[in-house]
């Protein structure tokens, strides 16, 4: 069982725990659910947008502990003042070390959009992101099948939010419904965590120009983004980079600076 398996089956139980606490429709009387959501889209394609999305992550399998001794809504704080186009949040607990309310606490401090980064297995989990104070969710091909992953699409978009759908290969991209708004290339193959930037440049060709397209995992400068905007992306969700310095958010600022010197 590689571990991409061993993830799935745990959200699974863990979202059948949680229903039996909270029930789906109770989300709807959270204060934050019938928020009008921010529009990643709308930011990405701005002029002088930066087209970063900046990650707040403590952890992942491959590298254990990158950052734990800061503060959510400290760091997308910091994210927002550098310039990104939105901030990513990872909300998964045993694997990566996020809780769904590192959301909320930044939703409080926060601007642009939110992306809730987990392993969405069941609607459930949109009803929950909407309530959380997310603009965007992820939807990830690996780990759902195609009718999957048009029930949830349409569901998220009728709840006001936005799709990034998450790619590793060209079969993947049969997934791909009408709903979603972004198509996010994972560099990293989630079986094995290696990563490999001309995964992006590879697929971006086949990715259908409706769609904005963003490179995922292992941008580490900006001169690697002025090739992948070569290559017709639009978007670059950054975490590691940034998190496993001691002031992600003046490392961000930074990258974003000499992005634009470029």
């Amino acid at each position: 069982m590689s571990i991409l398996d061993t993830i799935i089956e745990e959200k699974r139980k863990h979202v059948a725990e949680c229903k039996k606490l909270i029930g789906q429709h109770e989300f709807e009387h959270e204060p934050l659910f019938n928020r009008k959501t921010i529009s990643l889209k709308e930011r990405m394609l701005q002029p002088n947008s930066s087209g970063i999305i900046a990650e707040f992550k403590r952890q992942s399998p491959s590298k254990g502990i990158i950052n734990d001794k800061v503060l959510p809504q400290i760091i997308t704080k910091a994210y927002q003042d550098a310039g990104v186009a939105g901030v990513s949040i990872l909300t998964d607990t045993p694997f990566f070390g996020g809780f769904p309310d590192d959301v909320i606490l930044s939703r409080k401090e926060l601007s642009i959009p939110i992306l809730r980064k987990d392993f969405i297995v069941d609607e459930y989990q949109l009803f929950e992101a909407k309530a959380l104070g997310a603009d965007v969710i992820l939807l990830i091909a690996a780990v759902l099948e195609k009718e999957e992953v048009a029930h949830l699409a349409k569901i998220a978009s009728s709840l006001g939010l936005e799709i990034l759908f998450e790619v590793h290969d060209s079969e993947e991209l049969e997934k791909i419904c009408p709903e979603v708004t972004f198509v996010g290339v994972n560099n990293r193959n989630l079986k094995t965590f290696a990563v490999d930037l001309d995964q992006s440049m590879q697929l971006a060709k086949l990715i259908p120009d409706n769609f904005l397209k963003i490179s995922e995992s292992g941008i580490e400068n900006p001169e690697t983004i002025k090739k992948l905007k070569l290559s017709g992306l639009n978007g670059f969700l950054i975490g590691e980079s940034f998190m496993k310095t001691d002031n992600p958010g003046g490392a961000c600022k930074r990258f974003i600076e000499q992005l634009q010197l470029l």
